[in-house]
Order: structure tokens, then sequence, then C-alpha cells
């Protein structure tokens, strides 16, 4: 997943149980990778700089949505599949 000019790439992604998945912030402003308020979701990145990467390795199926804390018009959603 790329995060480039305040949007993640793709904005939508489909894995299989078990994938790992890393974000790297190619933007020049800080970003964070972080589960939707009250999903209870396991993303949670630090601010991420430029060239930073983050890693969550999906174990369970299901739809994870996601945004940047810092720009919450930045959202995208991980599919995992069985």
């Amino acid at each position: 997943m790329t995060i480039k000019n305040f949007a993640f790439s793709p904005a939508k992604l489909t894995v299989k149980a078990g994938t790992k998945v890393t974000w790297t912030n190619t933007d020049p402003d800080t970003h964070t990778v972080t589960s939707k308020q009250g999903s209870g979701g396991p993303l949670k990145s630090k601010g991420l700089a430029t060239n930073d990467t983050y890693s969550y390795t999906f174990t369970k199926p299901g739809t994870y949505a996601y945004y940047c804390t810092i720009h919450p018009f930045m959202t995208a959603t991980v599919e995992v599949t069985p």
C-alpha cells in the first residue's frame, strides 16, 4: 500500500487471511494508518514520516476500515477473505 498525495492507494485492497500488508508513506507530510474509531480494529501506526513504513498481518477475515488521524478525509479499506 502506498500513501501518496493525501490518499491510500489502492483505496480498497482484498487479501487472504494471513497476509502481511505494508503501508509506505511517500508524502512529505506525516500520516497514520489507524482503524476507524469504534470499529475495534487492529490498525494503530505511529505518525509515519516520509518513507516510513507500517506493517500488519491480517489473521481474521473481515472488512477493516481505516483512516489517517491527522487527515481524517483519508480513508480506505482492507477486505480479508478466508
